[in-house]
């Protein structure tokens, strides 16, 4: 079958204002396998200039393709566009059968399947081992019903789902499709040739606000000599100089991580790594951590989320205040780069709580600060303790952690968001952070703290162009419940984990997973 894999041009800022791109991992994951079966398959990326959507549509056409895969690691702010794009391939070609695959539509199934009949089929959860199966069925007119981990609109027109599929319990048993992509094209950290990749996927960790962990269901990683051979091969052969870590938290099993490091040494490849992480891991691996530089780590986002000790709570980060300073020191102590996440908006912030997180993020000493609104997802038990707030965004493109989407009663939006422009300012221009900046002894740490900064200015003046000029807020919006729907909570696991047989006896019983699931 002749299948074209599209990657929507993302309304963020954050992909529109550097010149720097990374190739779309999700699409790839899908394309190795749907290329192992026999069919061909190409990537119309439209993340580059951003393309237009008509010319979009006429590239992906252009060789009359029997199915289109639609996916964005960005999936509900990239969720409008998905849709134009589906409106506008159905109105050129209607006998095209449209996919689509993410995050958003695993748990918006229902209602994007109610409100159009652009999309034929949508992939709920992991999509290797189910669009395959998928495309199969059709290809050989079997019934689709019986493919696991997909919904669609059935003979009355009623949107429906088929029992979750599996989880892959072997990561290595579906290969990527990097001959989809031209690695000239993608590069990032300041035109360094790279790629997004993942050494694990999941969280076991139960932060109620995530909007992954559920997604993946559990933690489970790729064999660390096969991962770190991969990195190598695609050094060698494509000229690949930095490795993005898509992972949630590829440091959960120290023995695991432990095993990867020494593999990446072994290897002995100039290739640098940058990925995100827990900082109590960080702690945990303090006698470890000259192992992660040598394998080229060079800078680890931490998920602290916040610098107050209740809010932590609140939303069961699990981690603490003391933690997250640890952390950061031993980084620096073994030249790695610390980004720290900050996110307003958890509860009701005064001035006075932003003035205090301010004065704990100096003293926790970052080298780098990505601040963030808190950005309820439907399927987090976050969602049911934030359903009652109003939603003062509407625009679900803005719907990216960048912009502020939920009102806060003592603060107007304005005075929130210049505050939080202000403290990024202040954050990265203090005295400390300058010299790094402009004096760091390592070229390398240099170069990559320049890199950000310049980015980071781009990004920042953007941002108060679009608060000033183009964003718009209601004062008065929905809830949050009223605007995405009742809570999925109960919905959050996508997915089903196959449980190995034990014995009873002499019989083999089966034990089966009796959480509630989506679907």
């Amino acid at each position: 079958m002749n299948i074209v894999l599209i990657n929507p041009p993302h309304t963020a800022i954050g992909s529109r204002v550097p010149d720097d791109h990374l190739p779309p991992l999700g699409l790839l994951a899908i394309g190795g396998p749907l290329i192992d079966s026999g069919h061909q398959v190409r990537l119309v990326d439209a993340e580059f200039g951003p393309m237009p959507l008509a010319t979009l549509v006429e590239e992906a056409l252009r060789d009359n393709p029997d199915f289109i895969l639609i996916g964005h690691s960005g999936s509900t702010s990239a969720h409008p566009t998905a849709l134009k794009i589906a409106e506008m391939m159905k109105v050129c070609a209607p006998h095209v059968i449209v996919i689509y695959g993410g995050v958003f539509p695993t748990y918006h199934w229902r209602d994007i399947l109610a409100a159009t009949v652009v999309f034929d089929f949508i992939v709920r959860g992991e999509g290797e081992a189910t669009a395959t199966a998928l495309v199969e069925a059709i290809e050989m007119r079997q019934p689709v019903a019986s493919v696991a981990g997909i919904a669609y609109r059935d003979d009355l027109g009623r949107p429906v789902a088929t029992q979750p599929a599996m989880t892959i319990a072997d990561l290595d048993a579906y290969r990527v499709g990097w001959e989809l992509i031209d690695h000239r094209r993608y590069s990032y950290w300041g035109g360094k040739r790279a790629v997004v990749m993942q050494f694990s996927r999941g969280c076991p960790h139960l932060c109620n606000y995530c909007g992954q962990r559920g997604f993946w269901t559990r933690w489970r990683h790729r064999d660390p000599v096969k991962f770190a051979k991969e990195i190598a091969w695609l050094h060698r052969e494509h000229g690949v100089e930095l490795i993005n870590l898509a992972d949630e938290n590829p440091t959960s099993s120290k023995k695991a991580w432990r095993a990867f490091l020494d593999a990446m040494i072994a290897e002995n490849v100039p290739v640098l790594i940058v990925g995100s992480t827990r900082a109590d891991d960080i702690v945990r691996d303090a006698d470890i951590l000259h192992l992660y530089r040598k394998a080229g780590v060079i800078r680890w986002l931490l998920g602290m989320e916040n610098t107050d000790e209740a809010t932590l709570s609140l939303i069961r980060k699990g981690g603490s205040t003391k933690s997250d300073r640890e952390a950061i020191r031993l980084l620096r102590q073994h030249g790695i780069l610390s980004m720290a996440t900050w996110v307003a908006g958890f509860e009701d912030e005064t001035l006075r709580d932003l003035w205090r997180g301010f004065r704990q993020l100096i003293a926790y000493d970052p080298d780098q600060i990505q601040a963030l609104y808190v950005t309820p997802h439907r399927w987090t038990p976050f969602f049911r303790i934030a359903s009652g707030r109003k939603v003062i965004q509407q625009d679900v493109r803005l719907w990216d952690y960048k912009h502020q989407v939920l009102h806060m009663r003592r603060l107007k939006p304005w005075v929130l968001f210049f505050t939080v422009k202000l403290i990024e300012v202040a954050v990265q221009s203090r005295p400390k952070a300058l010299a790094r900046i402009l004096f760091h002894s390592d070229p390398e740490q240099r170069h990559s703290m320049r890199w950000y900064t310049r980015m980071g200015r781009r990004v920042w003046f953007r941002e108060v162009w679009g608060f000033l000029a183009r964003d718009r807020r209601v004062t008065d919006g929905p809830t949050l419940a009223e605007f995405w729907g009742a809570p999925q909570d109960a919905e959050e696991e996508s997915m089903i984990v196959p449980r190995p047989p034990r014995k009873s006896g002499t019989r083999i019983v089966e034990t089966a997973d009796k959480r509630r699931l989506a679907g």
